[in-house]
């Protein structure tokens, strides 16, 4: 699920944002108070989102804070701002976060502002867009970097490729199994999905699936081994197979 973090001096608005983000299904990382803590919390927990309050402890401020993020990290962020707080807004343009959310706000406008503004930044930032998920959601699932961002309900789930194990075509969905135990279904062919894989990792050893190459455990004439799952595979893709095991 997204990872959030909260850089906020004020204990009783941070945990009120803390407990709607937990009601709303994200993982919430250990709130900051100023500069200093907002980049000791960075660099221990790598969140996926920040939410930044402009006003902060300390001698450097919430924009300070977002043009370090800029120069250093590349998070997205979003800004809290109160209605009074004009001038301050027209420096945050220039560090260009992916929202604002103006104080007070409800749980509704929390949800709605990373939604939009964390798919915003997904699609800027995606090579190529997956197609998505169809679980009454309007927003798809991206590839940035070297992850997948799969939606699921109201959560963004991070899924590097690395983990991946295999890919399994079922009808019109494409199961992801992954190293965690942990499957996702999206909504594509495998011929499309498997345009966003490194074709020297990850093969078609049959027609149903795509595996990891790395997490290959045995193989024999008629099937492969990964963590416990028999994968059939096709005599058309055996060889070739082989031949990529030996230098994988």
């Amino acid at each position: 699920m997204l990872r959030i973090g909260i850089v906020e001096d004020e204990c009783i608005i941070a945990e009120n944002i803390e407990l709607s983000l937990k009601q709303l299904g994200y993982e919430v990382l250990p709130a900051a108070s100023d500069f200093e803590g907002a980049v000791a919390m960075i660099e221990a927990e790598r969140p996926d989102f920040l939410i930044l309050d402009i006003r902060i402890h300390g001698t450097h401020d919430g924009i300070e804070l977002a043009n370090f993020i800029n120069e250093n990290y590349q998070i997205p962020f979003l800004f809290l701002t109160g209605n009074s707080e004009t001038v301050s807004v027209e420096r945050a343009k220039q560090t260009n976060p992916v929202g604002y959310l103006v104080k007070p706000f409800t749980k509704e406008d929390l949800y709605t502002s990373i939604e939009i503004s964390f798919s915003n930044y997904l699609r800027q930032r995606s090579n190529s867009p997956i197609d998505p998920v169809k679980n009454g959601q309007a927003d798809g699932n991206f590839m940035v970097d070297n992850a997948l961002f799969i939606k699921e309900g109201n959560s963004f789930y991070k899924v590097p490729f690395k983990d991946i194990l295999y890919l399994e075509s079922d009808h019109i969905y494409v199961k992801v199994a992954t190293s965690s135990e942990k499957s996702y279904l999206v909504r594509s062919s495998l011929q499309q999905f498997i345009m966003n894989f490194d074709p020297e990792k990850y093969f078609r050893v049959h027609r149903s699936y795509v595996v990891n190459l790395e997490a290959v455990d045995s193989i024999n004439f008629h099937y492969l081994m990964i963590r416990g799952k028999q994968i059939p595979v096709s005599r058309n893709y055996r060889d070739e197979l082989l031949a990529k095991l030996r230098t994988a």
